[in-house]
């Protein structure tokens, strides 16, 4: 290999590239969903949905507020997806009330009335 080739091959592999990875992470954004969980219970249920839930990115639910905030790629799932699987779980999400057949198999000191502990 001649200096010529050898500096064009070098060049091309130390360019940087984008791969779609760095593209979705430019496409992420983030929401704060008031849920009606209170407890750690609670929270494991509606952080399992929401690592099924497809452009999902994160989520960190605080039970002591009732906020889950959640980042998501837009280009994959909906803001609505996102509160219709956390009711579909038996919780209400902003205005989307929980699902009656879920929330009624969740357990007693996970029911609305059950207060935060």
């Amino acid at each position: 290999m001649n200096i010529l080739e050898l500096f064009i091959v070098s060049a091309f592999m130390l360019s940087p590239c984008s791969t779609p990875k760095d593209t979705a992470k430019t496409n992420q954004q983030e929401i704060v969903i008031t849920t009606s969980a209170v407890c750690g219970m609670c929270k494991k249920t509606i952080e399992k949905a929401l690592s099924y839930e497809k452009g999902v990115k994160g989520y960190d639910l605080d039970v002591a507020t009732k906020k889950v905030t959640v980042k998501y790629n837009p280009n994959k799932t909906t803001v609505e997806n996102i509160r219709t699987a956390i009711s579909k779980v038996g919780y209400d999400a902003d205005e989307v009330e929980a699902d009656p057949v879920a929330y009624e198999k969740l357990h007693g000191c996970c029911k609305k009335d059950a207060g935060v502990h």
